[in-house]
């Protein structure tokens, strides 16, 4: 991955924007920043596409009211939840890859920016997730969740009884143990969820025996918005879970980079291993 000369403009805006994180700042650190704000403008750009919640699809020649079964053998519906202040148009090249590589049935699932409260929006995925599997025929999806749209579904999987529903969820960038970035946005009350010891993070620190859906957490050893970069791996002994470092690229950027695609093809295809921890490097 090559970033041009026009990194060395954004140097002063880094400094300003995360002064304590950017000392000793790394020319990685540099390509990476270049990359999150050049996909930054172009999510900008895309924002007013996904703002509609999207329309669930069925065959139009289906009788109103009847179940659009998947041909046997398919692979589960795949749910994509974004993350705080976004929505679904954030995911299209992402969507776009998945459905490239056989996944025959993908939707993405907006929650509101009002949204005050973690636990309300995962009884809403809860509700969601019933009706797909109705509609699909089909008795468990697979989630993919970025920042706080992970931590929305593990509550629901976790505290919710959703592992009867999940069978894989992976989360991109998601505080699983609470970050400390960014104070002045605990005006909200969905980040002062999100800050570690909140009562939602305490929630899932509790033991969950037998949890059935297995767990895979790709986090950045270059994202700004995890302080600290471990709180985006998940650490439970009662969960099946995999972590997955990925170094040389930001929050953003693991929601587009076509090598982390291709790791979370793989997490949803392969059988569940035991708790691992792995490294992709993609710059």
């Amino acid at each position: 991955m090559k970033v041009t000369g026009a990194v060395q403009p954004i140097l002063p805006l880094c400094q300003r924007l995360f002064p304590g994180r950017l000392a000793g700042l790394s020319m990685d650190l540099l390509k990476a920043t270049a990359l999150e704000l050049a996909i930054l403008a172009g999510h900008l750009l895309l924002y007013p596409s996904g703002i509609a919640q999207e329309r669930p699809s069925t065959p139009a020649l289906l009788p109103q009211g009847t179940a659009a079964p998947l041909p046997s053998g398919a692979k589960p519906p795949v749910v994509l939840l974004h993350g705080f202040i976004d929505n679904r148009s954030v995911f299209v090249l992402l969507r776009r890859n998945l459905a490239q590589h056989g996944r025959q049935h993908i939707e993405s699932l907006n929650y509101s920016p009002l949204t005050c409260d973690i636990r309300t929006a995962a009884r809403l995925l809860g509700r969601h997730i019933e009706e797909l599997c109705e509609r699909t025929g089909q008795p468990q999806v697979d989630i993919v969740g970025h920042s706080l749209g992970g931590l929305i579904a593990r509550y629901y999987v976790q505290s919710l009884g959703g592992d009867l529903r999940v069978r894989k969820l992976v989360t991109l960038g998601t505080p699983h143990s609470g970050t400390r970035v960014a104070p002045l946005a605990n005006a909200h009350p969905i980040v002062r969820q999100m800050r570690p010891g909140s009562p939602v993070i305490e929630e899932l620190r509790q033991p969950a025996p037998g949890c059935r859906t297995h767990i895979v957490s790709f986090w950045s050893d270059l994202d700004p918005l995890m302080d600290p970069l471990e709180s985006a791996c998940v650490e439970h002994p009662d969960l099946l879970t995999q972590n997955v470092r990925v170094s040389g690229i930001g929050h953003l950027a693991l929601l587009v980079h076509p090598a982390v695609a291709a790791g979370i093809r793989q997490a949803l295809d392969l059988e569940q291993p035991g708790a691992t921890t792995e490294a992709l490097t993609v710059a």
